[in-house]
């Protein structure tokens, strides 16, 4: 068939994308550039406010493969205090933070404290 789509990606699918920078597991990425010669995605850390591509389910240096996951509800590295049902967006580091004047990316589904692990179900389309 000449003109059937055929997705690039699934929903909930995980994504191995190429870091550009260090990337810390459970927070938030963006892409950084055009895909790799091998065809994968470049991600670094998303910028405070700023829009996402997804969550880092691992670290990974400079160069190095990182899987990143888009969709569902999963752990994210809180930056501040955050109450259950907030909205949130990208904070320093790639951490997220209660909505403010950025771009929303998800909600938190239970409250959570500063440094520890939110449940963040992702909005990212």
């Amino acid at each position: 068939m000449a003109n059937e789509l055929i997705p690039f990606e699934e929903p909930g699918q995980r994504i191995t994308a190429q870091a550009s920078a260090t990337v810390t597991g459970k927070r938030f990425v963006n892409i950084s550039g055009n895909r790799t010669a091998g065809g994968k995605y470049q991600v670094a850390p998303a910028t405070a406010a700023g829009a996402v591509f997804g969550v880092a389910t691992y670290d990974a240096a400079s160069g190095e493969p990182v899987g990143v996951i888009r969709s569902g509800i999963v752990p994210v590295t809180a930056g501040g205090t955050i109450a259950a049902g907030a909205r949130v967006e990208v904070g320093t580091n790639g951490q997220a933070v209660t909505l403010a004047s950025g771009v929303a990316v998800g909600q938190c589904v239970d409250g959570v404290t500063s440094g520890n692990d939110a449940r963040i179900a992702l909005n990212l389309l």
